[in-house]
């Protein structure tokens, strides 16, 4: 089996435990960090055709589907989608339309239609990919000249394959704290390893670590240029949930997002 089938295979064997972690509408991490500057960078307009690349349990495609936008969403897991399906139909959400398809297959994507659509997505998931140059080949031809495509990544600089998290305590001014830090072991080397999103899954999955040279480098050599980015940190106050959950690392963002859009012409 190579690396493509076992991460499918993966997918396909943590999708429903991944589901019931994280609920129809997200988790802390989705609500507060990603979902809101996705939809800032997207500035969707009631009425657009919008694509979700790996859309898992839907969560975001109903979140723009409330804005108004009609949603062509897929993934290559099916139980992820039957899950998506399945929180849809119960939300009263009909502006959804959900296919099984492969983001690293080009002509499975180049089926969805050229030019149909005005803004793409892909929500935490391209660093799960085994490559990610046919998706962007396919993208500026699936949209149209001058539509947006927004993604969001673990952040390749403070949260990859090659980050330690570290607690230290100091002693300040006869006060002892406790100061939170990244260390990065590795990080221009594209490297795979096998990884946890969530504690207790039950399997591993794949992450594909891309620095932001080949990650942003495939977006330009398909014929994208890029006009936003944000790297959300949960704000001062946050509660963790354990020592070196994220809430603590509040100056540290653990998630990348960008906004592209196709040149025009």
């Amino acid at each position: 089996m190579d690396v493509r089938e076992e991460n499918q295979r993966t997918w396909e064997a943590t999708a429903e435990w991944w589901d019931d972690q994280i609920g129809p509408e997200g988790n802390e991490f989705h609500s507060k960090l990603i979902a809101p500057a996705q939809m800032r960078l997207l500035d969707l307009e009631r009425g657009e055709t919008v694509l979700d690349i790996a859309c898992g349990n839907g969560q975001f495609a109903r979140e723009m589907a409330r804005a108004g936008v009609n949603v062509v969403a897929f993934d290559f897991t099916e139980r992820f989608l039957a899950r998506a399906r399945k929180h849809t139909e119960a939300a009263g959400i009909q502006n959804i339309e959900y296919q099984s398809l492969d983001a690293t297959d080009e002509n499975e994507l180049l089926s969805l239609g050229e030019r149909r659509f005005d803004a793409a997505v892909c929500t935490m998931a391209l660093m799960d990919m085994t490559e990610i140059a046919p998706l962007m080949r396919s993208l500026t031809r699936l949209l149209k000249p001058g539509a947006r495509f927004v993604f969001s990544v673990t952040h390749p600089c403070f949260n990859g394959n090659g980050i330690r998290m570290c607690v230290e305590e100091e002693d300040r001014d006869g006060t002892l704290i406790d100061t939170y830090s990244i260390k990065v072991v590795e990080y221009l080397k594209q490297s795979v390893q096998r990884g946890i999103g969530i504690i207790g899954q039950p399997e591993p999955h794949y992450y594909f670590h891309r620095p932001l040279q080949e990650l942003l480098n495939e977006c330009f050599r398909a014929g994208m240029v890029m006009d936003g980015i944000e790297e959300p940190a949960f704000p001062e106050g946050t509660e963790a949930k354990r020592a070196l959950g994220w809430g603590n690392y509040q100056q540290i963002p653990p998630a990348l997002v960008v906004g592209m859009r196709v040149a025009a012409g």
